[in-house]
């Protein structure tokens, strides 16, 4: 029986390395491939939870809205680690799909969506409530009724 529960303890302890829960302490690539070198996808805002899974060499395979690549585990902290408070803290929450666009820099940005508060990364609030996550000045909320207030 004791051989039995140690074998369970550590199958558990395999499952939980397979998977780890994290929030981004950045904004954060997604890269088609482990590496620098891999192809941007899409930036993911700072303070983000992922489910990680399959970390090698410091890049960490992931899904995003249903599109799936790596990024760094560099810029990421483990919520095991956290306060209780401030995981309960750490977003605002989208209250409409979330969606992308390629910016002039080729970069794929979160489009302006609501929030229920002012998430962490959003550069501006538009005139009709939604938060920008612009890289650019130029253009900026320009189908959101122009800029509201710049967040940065």
């Amino acid at each position: 029986m004791r051989k039995l529960l140690l074998a369970a303890w550590m199958l558990i302890q395999v499952l939980d390395l397979n998977a780890q829960q994290v929030i981004t302490t950045s904004n954060l690539n997604l890269r088609s491939r482990p590496g620098e070198t891999g192809t941007v996808l899409l930036q993911i805002p700072k303070g983000t939870t992922l489910e990680l899974d399959d970390c090698r060499s410091g890049w960490c395979h992931v899904s995003v809205n249903g599109q799936e690549g790596y990024v760094t585990k560099k810029f990421t902290r483990n919520l095991s680690v956290l306060e209780p408070d401030h995981i309960a803290n750490r977003q605002a929450h989208p209250t409409e799909p979330v969606r992308y666009y390629q910016n002039s820099d080729g970069r794929t940005v979160q489009s302006p969506t609501h929030y229920d508060a002012v998430p962490t990364g959003a550069t501006a609030q538009c005139r009709d409530g939604s938060y920008s996550f612009s890289q650019h000045r130029r253009g900026t909320c320009s189908h959101h009724g122009g800029v509201k207030r710049w967040l940065n």
